[in-house]
C-alpha cells in the first residue's frame, strides 16, 4: 500500500481517496502532507492521528468514520438471537487490521453479556481462512461472526462458501456477504458513506480545505437477511428479527 500511495504522490494527483480503511488512510498521510486526503475508516480517526479533532480536523485530511468497529457487539447480539442456545460462537478476525485488538475486546465483552463462549480465529491470508473454518468445525462452533475488515470483504466468496460447506450460520459486516449467499449482515450503509466521500472530494476540488471539513459519522445502518441461506441451514428466522430487517433476500 505505501508503494501505491507513493505512485499517486509522484503523479501529483489533486486528491487522494483512502477508502480501504484505517491502514490506507495512514499510508496516505505518511506519504504526503500537502495533497488533500479523504478517508473512509471504520475506527476513530483521532485515535490513530489522522485528524486533530472530528469537528476541526486541521491538516490535509478529513473523511468519514463508518463506526464499523463499534458494531461488533451488536452483530454478536443479533447472532445470538438468530441462533439461540449456541454455546460456542466463533469470531474471524484479521490481526493485520489496525483495529483488531479493539475488535477482540468488544467481542469478548459482548460474549460475556449474552453468556456465550467466544473463540477467536485469526486469518490474514486465504490459507488461514481455510484453516480457521476447519478448526471451527472441529471445535463444533455453532455460529460465526466475521469481524469488519476489507480483506474479508474481498474474500467474501471464499468465506461464504466455507460457511455453507460446514453449515455454520454467520453474520457479517456488509451486505456484500448476504448478496452472495451469506446468512445475515448488520453494519454501516457503505453506499451512503461512499457518496459522502465523493461529496467531500467535490468540495475540495472546488477549493475548500480538508482541515475545515468535519469528519462525518455514519448515521445509517442496514440489516440484511438471506432467507434462502437460512432455509439451507435449516434455520427459522424469528418473526421479530424479520420485522427489523432492512432487506430480506428470497
Amino acid at each position: 500500500m505505501p508503494a501505491l500511495v507513493a505512485d499517486l504522490v509522484r503523479r501529483q494527483v489533486a486528491v487522494i481517496v483512502a477508502a480501504a480503511g484505517t491502514q490506507s488512510a495512514l499510508a496516505a498521510k505518511s506519504a504526503t502532507s500537502t495533497i488533500p486526503i479523504v478517508f473512509l475508516t471504520g475506527d476513530d480517526p483521532v485515535k490513530f492521528g489522522l485528524v486533530a479533532t472530528l469537528n476541526r480536523p486541521g491538516g490535509s485530511a478529513t473523511g468519514i468514520n463508518a463506526v464499523a468497529i463499534e458494531l461488533e457487539s451488536k452483530r454478536l447480539e443479533l447472532l445470538d438471537r438468530i441462533v439461540p442456545g449456541t454455546e460456542i460462537i466463533g469470531a474471524l478476525v484479521n490481526l493485520q487490521n489496525s483495529s483488531a485488538e479493539t475488535q477482540v475486546k468488544d467481542l469478548q465483552n459482548a460474549a460475556r453479556a449474552v453468556g456465550r463462549q467466544i473463540h477467536i480465529f485469526h486469518a490474514s491470508t486465504e490459507r488461514e481462512i481455510d484453516v480457521a473454518f476447519t478448526t471451527l468445525a472441529q471445535e463444533r462452533a455453532g455460529a460465526l461472526t466475521v469481524a469488519g475488515d476489507t480483506f474479508f470483504t474481498i474474500r467474501r466468496y471464499q468465506i461464504v462458501s466455507l460457511a455453507a460447506h460446514y453449515s455454520i450460520p454467520a453474520i457479517y459486516q456488509r451486505r456484500d456477504f448476504p448478496e452472495v449467499g451469506g446468512l445475515v449482515s448488520y453494519g454501516t450503509d457503505f453506499g451512503a458513506m461512499f457518496r459522502q466521500v465523493g461529496i467531500y472530494v467535490g468540495r475540495i476540488l472546488r477549493g475548500e480545505k480538508p482541515g475545515n471539513l468535519p469528519v462525518m459519522q455514519a448515521t445509517k445502518f442496514e440489516f440484511v437477511i438471506n432467507l434462502n441461506t437460512a432455509k439451507g441451514l435449516g434455520l427459522t428466522i424469528p418473526p421479530n428479527i424479520l420485522t427489523i430487517a432492512d432487506e430480506v433476500i428470497e
